[in-house]
């Protein structure tokens, strides 16, 4: 594809000079990794685990108390405390191996009602969108292919425009899919067959249905899904839909790549990235095939080090003596990813609200610690949240108005509860949305 060529060799690499960035530099090592052995990927990860470790050790106020013995660091980690979101906004700057001057803040969706944020620097953000941009070739992509990718930034800035113009992206705003805006999408898709798709599975599932339901013949390069969990009817729905076959993948906004899907109903784990521990409810580790809390450390993120950071979701290590005996990497597997069911929002006009409808504006909303949808009827919903110190009625109103820019339906009633706690379901997770229609 002489296009991909252009961007590649030329656009991209003169755009990492001008910014001082090395995306290309990084594709290219995660690509050479996958062409790994079993035993070289274990080498990498060792060497890997043992660097981030003594540098958090080293260079973190958090770490520096712990002694480091012997040579073997997947030793040393078991002498690590699990970090919980929790901690990770609590603790703050004593994780923090530079100054905040320089670094970018990134927060979590806060898909389980409870908003995390990290800091890295240029290197650690070049490799985490590397490494995305990896997995997305998995499915078949090249950079420079037409692409659908949905997201809640409704306001692209500048530089993301522009990325979207070389990237041949069309960007769909997954705050609110209303009626219109779907089948504006599915008119232009319908007939094709160039485009890939791309975002969170709650909302591919909104566009597959509205293209069944409408009937249109729509065949895509392959979808990929990300943000929240594929449940098998979101799967069945988009592979009806769109003709072509869904690639699953599994991180999370606080920079970690766990695992994605190639050729496999499992998930290889990226383990040079992110190295997992199946956990129990005692943080002793479970036998691969049983079910436990996943937790993980980035082995790139080095201005914000995340050592035995507990996500939240549950997961399945799958054994090894059931690995495939054919398969195109040597990554270990994921079985399965647990996690839990997110629901949807439906308005009376047709609208339908995903988890990240919701967690885009409360992101920003620091006067609210935690919250949680309810819907009983098309009416509305009733929003409960966990007030912080700095909390005012006037945050609801904010609250409020920010929905509203989107929903432009004033009879879709938004109302508050305010409680003390909002339990949590077995991932750990409370259920951001819980749905009685």
């Amino acid at each position: 594809m002489l296009y991909n060529k252009i961007l590649e060799k030329i656009l991209l690499p003169l755009g990492d000079l001008l910014m001082g960035t090395r995306f290309i530099k990084d594709l290219n090592f995660w690509r050479s990794v996958d062409q790994l052995n079993e035993k070289e990927l274990d080498v990498l990860q060792s060497k890997n685990l043992k660097k981030i470790i003594i540098y958090a050790v080293s260079n973190t106020k958090y770490y520096q108390h712990i002694t480091l013995k012997g040579e073997n660091p997947f030793s040393w980690i078991q002498q690590f405390p699990i970090l919980t979101k929790e901690q990770l906004n609590n603790k703050q700057q004593l994780l923090l191996t530079e100054s905040k001057k320089g670094l970018t803040k990134i927060s979590s969706s806060g898909s389980s009602g409870v908003t995390s944020s990290v800091y890295m620097n240029n290197k650690d953000i070049s490799s985490l969108r590397a490494g995305m941009i990896h997995w997305w070739e998995w499915s078949g992509y090249k950079l420079g292919m037409p692409l659908v990718q949905t997201g809640i930034t409704p306001n692209r800035s500048i530089l993301k425009s522009i990325k979207d113009f070389f990237f041949k992206t069309i960007y769909i705003n997954a705050f609110a899919h209303s009626q219109e805006q779907l089948k504006n999408l599915c008119d232009q898709l319908n007939g094709t067959k160039k485009y890939y798709l791309s975002g969170y599975a709650s909302s591919l599932n909104v566009i597959a249905e509205f293209a069944i339901k409408n009937k249109y013949s729509i065949q895509l390069k392959s979808v990929i899904s990300l943000g929240d969990k594929l449940f098998s009817h979101y799967r069945e729905n988009i592979t009806k839909a769109f003709h072509c076959n869904v690639f699953d993948t599994y991180g999370s906004a606080e920079g970690f790549l766990v695992a994605a899907q190639s050729d496999l109903e499992y998930l290889y784990i990226l383990s040079p990235q992110t190295y997992i521990e199946i956990l129990d409810d005692n943080n002793n580790p479970v036998p691969d095939g049983e079910m436990g809390y996943i937790v993980a450390t980035r082995l790139d993120g080095f201005a914000m080090p995340l050592i035995r950071y507990k996500i939240g979701d549950l997961g399945i290590m799958l054994p090894k003596n059931k690995y495939p005996k054919n398969r195109k990497y040597n990554f270990p597997l994921l079985q399965q990813i647990v996690g839990r069911e997110t629901d949807v929002v439906k308005t009376k006009s047709g609208k339908t609200l995903v988890v990240h409808s919701f967690t885009g504006v409360f992101e920003y909303i620091s006067e609210i610690k935690q919250f949680k949808i309810i819907q009983k009827t098309l009416e509305g919903i009733i929003i409960e949240y966990i007030p912080s110190k700095s909390f005012s009625l006037e945050t609801l109103k904010k609250i409020t108005f920010e929905l509203q820019k989107y929903l432009k339906d004033e009879s879709f009633k938004i109302e508050y509860k305010e409680v003390e706690n909002i339990l949590t379901t077995a991932s750990g997770k409370p259920q951001i949305i819980e749905s009685y229609l």
